[in-house]
């Protein structure tokens, strides 16, 4: 008979005994992807890594790995130096289901439930609130883009133990959307997302990259001697407006000489034909052939995005509803200056101010500045207030306004930071590179996972497990008295 190979012993080290950390299951995009929500949702689980042992149901369309379990644990440790990382990813096509749900919940045996983006994706999750919230609490990474105030998302909210909200509009809202039954301060809270401030940074002439960063920018010149390049990092989908983009630059561009255009450059970071948007070189073609847009269209890693960035001299987003839009935080940490339309979180990167010089906050009977009831903004931002404002919808979610920026606006944004000379630009980038990093914003990645992890242990704590039946008094709905809609 064969012998049995036993297998080798491992020594342990006593003097460092396995801590006891609470389990956080995530559920949203698998964080190993490049969407928005998976690099965010990346960075705030490695920057808990140390507070938290974690899980994710990975979600994604036609997710390759579906079925599969695959432990991240090691790969873990290696980029937070946690030596206790804990980290399980659960590959899904789709956003999961009751079954997928309960097979994880035996297995992890999680603390909590975390998920992020669009409740939408995740009906079936909130159909069961009431049986899991029997155990664990649910918490929710929350974004909404704009006002009248999203009622019909009541019952999504109320579902929910904490909310943790991505931008200060974001927070207002669902305040007033849960007027009728307010929940504690700490189940309420603002977390902006924030940067890797590792990976978004300014390069200059002493900068270890400043060859590597050289060398790539001669590449992406092909040739060209730029004085002034516009940056657009965006999906081509309507809400971005990406033909207006390109509208605004020719418009830009008709202002100057035709020496001054050759040397100046739009550069959009994105796919040029998307069903969900429009055809970009066909835009172009028509509308701008005569001055130069470029496309990036490769996927880039974190390294290389940076030197866009820190090519560009201003960094243009204009769409008509966003949550929060990180590429404006991404260019402010690379000392880049932006332009924003004043619309949803986009308004935070501005930073108005009111007649006290505070920045701004919202609340019922202020419910967003893009009527432009302030104006005064920070140094680095130069803010497009929307000229058209339409009230758009779909049966899953009847209402919500669409702000639209003219074109010409935008064209003499761009024109505000083209007058300055790159020593002011640059004096202003930096200023919002100091404000992203600081206290007052908390934008970076550290601080955002700071401010999650300061929520989740006041949501452990302080939670408390629904009873098996719940009764309520039923009583004819009330009258929606302020939607949220601001008229001056």
């Amino acid at each position: 008979m064969d012998k049995i190979k036993l297998p080798k012993l491992k020594k342990i080290d006593s003097s460092k005994p396995k801590r006891k950390k609470p389990k956080i299951l995530l559920m949203s995009d698998d964080l190993r992807m490049p969407s928005g929500i998976g690099v965010m949702s990346r960075e705030f689980v490695l920057g808990t890594m140390d507070k938290y042992d974690q899980s994710q149901l990975a979600a994604a369309v036609k997710h390759p790995d579906h079925g599969k379990i695959a432990d991240a644990s090691e790969d873990a440790a290696k980029q937070t130096g946690v030596d206790d990382a804990y980290l399980k990813i659960y590959p899904f096509s789709g956003y999961g289901n009751e079954q997928v749900l309960n097979e994880i919940l035996q297995i992890e045996k999680p603390d909590a439930i975390l998920h992020f983006t669009d409740p939408r994706y995740w009906t079936w999750l909130y159909e069961l609130e009431h049986e899991v919230r029997q155990n664990i609490p649910i918490m929710y990474y929350n974004i909404w883009d704009d006002v009248p105030y999203p009622h019909w998302n009541e019952s999504y909210y109320e579902s929910c133990d904490l909310l943790m909200n991505i931008s200060r509009q974001t927070q207002n809202i669902v305040k007033n959307v849960l007027r009728k039954f307010p929940k504690e301060n700490w189940a309420v809270q603002w977390v902006p997302h924030g940067v890797n401030e590792n990976q978004f940074y300014k390069i200059d002439e002493l900068h270890s990259e400043w060859p590597d960063f050289q060398q790539f920018q001669k590449g992406f010149a092909g040739g060209n001697d730029f004085d002034f390049i516009v940056f657009w990092n965006n999906r081509n989908i309507r809400r971005k407006q990406p033909g207006d983009v390109i509208l605004s630059y020719k418009t830009f561009c008709d202002q100057l000489t035709p020496e001054q255009a050759k040397r100046t450059c739009l550069l959009m970071h994105t796919q040029p034909v998307d069903g969900n948007g429009t055809d970009l070189y066909a835009v172009k073609d028509a509308i701008c052939p005569n001055y130069n847009v470029m496309f990036s269209t490769e996927r880039l890693d974190t390294r290389h995005l940076n030197y866009l960035y820190n090519i560009a001299d201003v960094t243009l987003n204009i769409a008509s509803n966003e949550g929060f839009g990180i590429s404006w935080c991404e260019s402010l940490h690379t000392g880049t200056p932006i332009i924003n339309n004043v619309t949803g979180g986009l308004q935070d990167g501005c930073r108005f101010e009111n007649d006290n010089g505070e920045w701004i906050v919202f609340d019922t009977e202020f419910s967003s500045n893009h009527t432009g009831r302030y104006t005064k903004h920070a140094q680095w931002a130069k803010p497009v207030f929307p000229t058209n404002r339409s009230l758009q919808g779909s049966p899953q979610t009847p209402y919500i306004f669409d702000d639209r920026a003219d074109f010409t606006d935008v064209a003499s944004a761009i024109k505000y930071w083209y007058d300055m000379s790159k020593e002011e630009r640059e004096e202003c980038g930096l200023a919002g590179r100091e404000w992203v990093l600081g206290d007052e914003s908390k934008m970076s990645s550290k601080n955002m996972s700071s401010k999650m992890a300061e929520c989740i242990d006041a949501c452990l704590q302080s939670w408390k497990p629904r009873k098996r039946f719940s009764l309520y008094k039923v009583n004819q709905a009330e009258k929606i008295e302020n939607a949220g809609i601001v008229v001056e």
